[in-house]
């Protein structure tokens, strides 16, 4: 693993999973870590709050702002980094999820960090969308880290699976990278709402040691009703550091992100969350 994209809004969210990131790039020896900022023309509010005003502003200045604002983080932040990494700063004048899928069209990204607010429905649907519209929709892993995470050594993954077609519907690749990068402990985790488990689960793990030969993976079945608080309680109960959980298109997750399943997880854990595409 050689670089990691932040994007960044400067706020306290996003310091904070710039100083995850920095943490995850020297546990797993990348090389080059780029905070990214993208900014739009500002909208004014009014007298009437449901009619946005827009004024004439210098971009220019606002871009030169933003430079300056990423130029006093990258200083602050190259005190907590290893010699061996470089700290790159963007910015662009861009939506946020069209940037980064461009920089990701552009550039060899290998993995993409990124805060999410919760705590209340403004936070969650301002802040947080942003981080769910890319990790719905780059292709690159994204790992989305709470607002109250701190970085732990990740000793303990959590894949969570629903046991369906996985020798065509997990991307192995990229979760074998952050298994031997990490050297982590990869639990493979499956959610059952009836609590009936088949035969297909038998053979499907079967078909999960295959794809994972040499990582020895344990394999966890729960019932519950409730698929963020199984996770949940999954991942306090066995010390787990990493969520790792993929937006099938089809099966348990293919109505996932509509019915914010990942959102809430994410906004209700201490626990970051790592979004991996098929």
């Amino acid at each position: 693993m050689k670089t990691i994209l932040v994007p960044t809004d400067f706020s306290e969210t996003a310091k904070n999973a710039s100083l995850y990131a920095i943490d995850f790039a020297k546990q797993v020896k990348a090389k080059k870590i780029i905070l990214y900022n993208t900014y739009q023309a500002p909208v004014s509010v009014g007298p009437d709050p449901m009619v946005p005003v827009l004024e004439v502003f210098d971009l220019e200045t606002v871009k030169k702002a933003n430079e300056e604002n990423l130029q006093l983080l990258k200083f602050k932040f190259l005190a907590f980094c290893d010699k061996d990494i470089v700290i790159d700063t963007l910015c662009e004048f861009n939506m946020l999820e069209q940037g980064v899928e461009e920089i990701c069209g552009r550039m060899d990204i290998d993995l993409i960090v990124m805060g999410i607010t919760g705590g209340g429905a403004v936070e969650e649907t301002v802040f947080g969308s942003n981080t769910i519209k890319v990790a719905r929709s780059i292709k690159v892993p994204v790992i989305i880290v709470p607002a109250k995470a701190n970085y732990t050594s990740v000793d303990k993954i959590a894949l969570v699976t629903d046991f369906e077609k996985v020798s065509t519907s997990i991307p192995v690749e990229p979760i074998k990278k952050i298994l031997r990068s990490t050297g982590a402990e990869l639990n493979i985790l499956h959610v059952e709402k009836s609590g009936n488990y088949t035969n297909n689960n038998t053979f499907e793990s079967i078909e999960m040691d295959k794809l994972f030969t040499g990582f020895e993976p344990k394999y966890h079945f729960i019932h519950n009703q409730d698929f963020a608080d199984a996770i949940n309680d999954f991942v306090f109960e066995q010390q787990i550091d990493l969520v790792i959980i993929i937006p099938k298109k089809h099966g348990l997750f293919e109505t996932m992100f509509k019915k914010s399943h990942t959102k809430h997880l994410a906004f209700h854990s201490n626990i970051p969350l790592m979004v991996v595409h098929e």
